[in-house]
């Protein structure tokens, strides 16, 4: 039985089914939602430096292909049964995708990683904004390298970014996802830009993966005030 259903959750039509579903819950939530922006002119301030990489915390991801806006934009999603409905969702929603992991430890190459890595490098290349998550994988809230290393390699700035809505339910699971509920308030808050020098040394780029830390937690922290669930910021 389990082996049955396991097998129906990998079968593409079941996938393209949930993607579906997943990235119409989402649009819900988007137009019933009345969110506001944090800073009102964010997207003009970021403008002149586009295309940048948008940062955010696992778990927070499901409400991001609404950041686009008018803006072209790719988000890395990873390449595990989940992920296929969220890139089918993504793509619905008009979002690109590249597949692969960000982690840069022992499991880099068999996830994708190098892959990955080059795809969104091109894709920042084309003038495209690349969305990923900064956490190292498996440790909520603990950024890790790799996105430190595409900003250095690209020359493209860092945007920390959080999403949040005051009616959610939070999974009880790894990185206490989110799930964004209708008929609320919500929120898209981002922080200023940070920039990778081209020359950074492995001191220099440890100090900014911390200061990516804690810009995604102010900012997170400053979402959820906003809607009005500020205990909420403590937990992600």
């Amino acid at each position: 039985m389990k082996r049955a259903i396991r097998n129906l959750g990998r079968s593409t039509r079941t996938q393209r089914a949930a993607g579906f579903v997943a990235a119409e819950f989402l649009r819900l939530v988007w137009k019933t939602n009345r969110f506001t922006y944090d800073p009102p002119d964010i997207y003009q301030r970021i403008e002149p430096d586009m295309p940048v990489i948008v940062a955010f915390w696992h778990g927070q991801h499901l409400m991001m292909p609404f950041l686009k806006k008018t803006y072209s934009a790719s988000v890395l999603i990873s390449r595990h049964r989940d992920g296929e409905i969220n890139a089918i969702a993504a793509e619905r929603l008009g979002v690109g995708t590249v597949r692969g992991s960000g982690d840069h430890g022992t499991e880099f190459h068999r996830k994708g990683g190098v892959g990955a890595f080059k795809l969104m490098l091109k894709t920042l290349e084309n003038n495209v904004n690349m969305a990923l998550t900064a956490d190292v994988p498996k440790v909520a809230r603990k950024a890790g390298l790799g996105i430190i290393m595409l900003a250095r390699e690209s020359g493209r700035p860092i945007l920390p970014v959080a999403i949040a809505t005051s009616r959610f339910k939070r999974l009880d699971n790894w990185d206490r996802s989110v799930i964004h509920l209708p008929f609320g308030r919500g929120v898209i808050a981002g922080d200023s830009l940070i920039r990778v020098p081209s020359d950074a040394d492995n001191e220099t780029m440890q100090t900014l993966r911390a200061q990516l830390e804690d810009r995604l937690n102010a900012v997170n922290r400053r979402a959820y005030r906003l809607v009005g669930r500020p205990d909420e910021g403590l937990h992600g």
